[in-house]
């Protein structure tokens, strides 16, 4: 088959040449169609019971995630040109198009009775603020008003928060940029005239900054990538032709993958924004192993045509196999029901054999164009420093297998050790680094608001109007009480301190009466409460469904890891129990922080089975490629053993197991069983042509493909630890961890590989293996070497004529 690839590659280059032209024009249109995600994509599966709670509690009460806070800290906040300052920032960001409402300390309500219409009438605590003797007055009937403690101010460090509401429809729009960039203009603005430091948070600020970030660092690792591979290919080849056409072969893998995207419909997110630096790092050792086998087959033998037909045909075959492992490594992620990890997963795993399939075109057709290469292109085959490496692991396989094999097991010993201190974590805010200002100001509101992340309580009382019920208002109030032992949390918001406001304001507004009316006050008390029409806050339908069957309490706590969310969430649903029986209630848990913890919890489950069913497709290939289940588990042992260093770092240097870090592995061992196959592929090769010499045999095979070998390993060290720039901790984790494990892979597979077929010989390079799936040929039979020319001629059919006909000559004699 392959025979016939190369021969067709080299039969029409031009008009491949073309096609790949036009489909890259294609794909470079189609990329204008991507978009940045500015939601986080839900990590659980649509069916899974916490998910749906979340539904059924947005479908009810609405989404709670279209609130931006800023906070400031202004221990002369009520003075009268400080409070005039803050007004007006309320005022101009109630008037940017996107804002629905604005709440804070300036815009507070306060209920007045209207004996006559026995109603309670809504007006604005601080009207016209003239001087400071109006607003000391003012400041006085805001302070006696309990409702907003702790929700837009603590009165104890003196910090006020104020509480954007944002239109749903522009933060689902790219016009949600422009949103946030005219609220931190008047946030500016205020901060001048001021003095004060404001502090922005909120889930629809963080969304949209930390898209904005991914933005910034796509361009900015696809450039990377290309330098650092740039630089280290023309070091290795000491040729411009060379790094110009390896760049321009993931140059065009890139424009390909976002062409896809585009297509597909995905929006950039953390993940897929890493996938043209990914397929740069990725794509590159496809060209480096089919260079080096060009330069050594040209070397030999000097006949250009030859040396091309032979590394579609030999290198084409293992290197497709390898792209092939390390694309299932990442179509795994497909299987974990994540929306995030999927169309990583998707897009990753096509984009792997995009660049392959345009690696094995390109280099021989545009190298069948150049003219032959000249010695010092050929001299990096034999360079000195390298070729002592070589030797030296030659004899460290030959000579010292026992300390190979000892110093594996110490090596396994302690992974064992690390990989008990391992633990598992994550955080909303975990990528981002403890030094930037979105972490900080979150960290502000944590401290003086006791958090930020949405935490809802739903009880459904079975009866319609249960709610205002004085016994189930009772109920409320004591779980609210139970729940303030918990000090990640912030005080409740329910339905009942709306009771309690409307019992204050019915007694003249004093703060005395600010608690639970009685049951012979409340039924007329609640008959006062307004509708939610005209201006001021609809307070009763935030808190309380339409048939009045339903109730929720909102909560905000701090970012506590999944960690201790796990042991919360148990005790949080235990006291909920306590106070509601199942017997009798409906009760859900709920909200962002609850999805993104159960989310989470699911994910890295879902990524341990991912990294069993890479490593069961892997060996499977593996199976299928040598027909030796003995040589499947020889092969594997090397690329596990650097999984196991791995972790073991992770346990000892206590990086913890969540999303960003749990990637690494699936990532890594379909990268690091390429060198073991590009390996075996020669090893069992020259086995045929040793007569069985397992000892000649592995020392051939680690001459010619322990270069390359080399050569990828540096280049993929260096391309994934381009990662480690980010602003993201998980992309800086991911990037680190997967450089180290490719370089503890490198030494695996030219050390302890060897040792072991050495060690092992007959046990495992068994008669099966002599007959694979992947065909051996004999390179030299039946060939004319002086016809293996390519003809110039104006009939481009006609350039590879001759060279066809030796190449169909092969072929007859293979099939024969």
């Amino acid at each position: 088959m392959w025979i016939r690839i190369a021969s067709f590659i080299l039969r029409n280059r031009l008009p491949i040449l073309i096609v790949l032209g036009l489909l890259t024009a294609f794909m470079g249109f189609q990329s204008r169609k991507i978009e940045m995600s500015y939601q986080y994509a839900p990590l659980l599966p649509e069916d899974d019971p916490v998910y749906l709670e979340y539904e059924e509690f947005a479908e009810r009460f609405g989404n709670e995630g279209n609130l931006m806070v800023v906070g400031v800290q202004d221990s002369s906040f009520f003075d009268v040109e400080h409070f005039k300052v803050w007004q007006e920032l309320s005022r101009d960001l109630e008037a940017i198009d996107g804002v629905t409402s604005v709440l804070s300390a300036s815009d507070s309500y306060n209920l007045y009775r209207d004996k006559e219409k026995k109603k309670f009438k809504v007006l604005p605590v601080f009207e016209e603020v003239k001087n400071q003797g109006t607003l000391d007055s003012l400041k006085k009937a805001f302070d006696a008003l309990p409702f907003y403690e702790g929700l837009l101010y603590n009165k104890e460090t003196n910090t006020y928060l104020l509480g954007i509401t944002l239109d749903k429809e522009v933060l689902e729009s790219s016009d949600r940029v422009r949103l946030m960039d005219e609220i931190k203009v008047r946030g500016n603005t205020y901060e001048n005239r001021s003095g004060n430091q404001l502090h922005y948070s909120g889930l629809p600020f963080i969304r949209v900054s930390t898209a904005e970030m991914i933005k910034k660092e796509l361009n900015m690792f696809i450039w990377l990538a290309l330098g650092i591979t740039a630089i280290i290919i023309f070091l290795f080849f000491r040729s411009f032709k060379v790094v110009l056409f390896s760049m321009l072969v993931v140059g065009m893998a890139v424009i390909w993958a976002l062409g896809l995207q585009g297509i597909m419909g995905f929006k950039v997110t953390i993940l897929t924004g890493m996938i043209p630096p990914l397929i740069i790092v990725i794509g590159i050792p496809n060209s480096v192993f089919l260079l080096n086998k060009f330069h050594y087959e040209f070397r030999n033998h000097g006949n250009k045509i030859k040396s091309l037909q032979r590394v579609i045909r030999k290198i084409g075959n293992a290197t497709f196999l390898t792209n092939l492992t390390t694309a299932s490594g990442f179509a795994t992620f497909i299987f974990t029901s994540s929306q995030l990890l999927v169309e990583f997963g998707i897009m990753a795993s096509i984009n792997i054999m995009v660049v392959f399939f345009l690696s094995l075109l390109l280099i021989p057709i545009i190298f069948s164009f150049l003219p032959d290469p000249k010695e010092r292109h050929v001299q990096h085959l034999e360079r000195p420093f390298f070729e002592k490496i070589i030797n030296k692991l030659v004899h460290i396989s030959l000579n010292h297998k026992k300390v190979v094999f000892a110093g594996t097991f110490v090596l396994l010993v302690l992974g064992g050790l690390g990989i008990s201190r391992m633990q598992t974590t994550g955080y909303m805010l975990d990528d981002i680094p403890h030094e930037h200002q979105l972490y900080k100001d979150l960290k502000f509101f944590e401290k003086h608001f006791s958090g930020l992340m949405p935490l809802e309580i739903m009880i459904d009382t079975k009866k319609p109007k249960g709610v205002m019920q004085q016994r189930n208002l009772q109920k409320m109030e004591r779980l609210e009480d139970k729940l303030k032992s918990f000090p990640e949390l912030s005080q409740g918001l329910s339905m009942l301190q709306v009771v309690k406001f409307a019992r204050q304001a019915f007694y003249n507004g004093s703060p005395a009466y600010y608690s639970l009316p009685g049951s012979m006050e409340r039924n007329f008390i609640l008959s006062y409460l307004p509708n939610g029409e005209g201006k001021g806050p609809g307070v009763v339908k935030s808190f309380v469904d339409s048939t009045q069957q339903r109730a929720r309490i909102s909560f905000r706590m701090q970012d506590v890891g999944t960690t201790r969310m796990d042991s919360l969430d148990k005790e949080i649903r235990a006291v909920v129990d306590s106070v509601f029986p199942a017997d009798k209630y409906e009760t859900s848990v709920t909200g962002s922080s609850v999805v993104f913890f159960k989310g989470t919890d699911y994910l890295i489950r879902n990524l341990f089975i991912s990294l069993g069913l890479a490593v069961l497709l892997i060996a499977s290939f593996m199976a299928w490629m040598f027909r030796s289940k003995r040589m499947v588990l020889v092969s594997l042992f090397p690329n596990l053993v650097p999984l196991i260093t791995t972790a073991a770092l992770m346990g000892f240097l206590d990086i913890p197991i969540k999303p960003s870090t749990i990637l690494v592995f699936s990532i890594a061992f379909g990268i690091s069983v390429d060198d073991t196959i590009h390996f075996l592929a020669k090893y069992r090769q020259e086995l045929s042509e040793t007569n069985w010499s397992i000892r000649a045999a592995t020392v051939l095979a680690l001459k010619e493909t322990g270069r390359s070998m080399i050569y990828t390993s540096i280049i993929l060290f260096f391309g994934f630890g381009i990662f480690t720039v980010s602003s993201f901790g998980g992309t800086v984790a991911l990037g680190a961890l997967v450089a180290i494990t490719l370089l503890v892979a490198l030494f695996s597979n030219l050390i302890l590989l060897p040792s072991l077929l050495l060690g092992l010989e007959r046990l495992i390079t068994n008669e099966s293996f002599k007959e694979p799936m992947l065909t051996i040929y004999n390179e030299d039979e039946d060939i004319d070497h002086d016809e293996l020319k390519i003809y110039q001629s104006s009939d481009n059919s006609d350039q590879v004529d001759q060279s066809s006909q030796s190449l169909k000559k092969e072929e007859t004699h293979v099939e024969n």
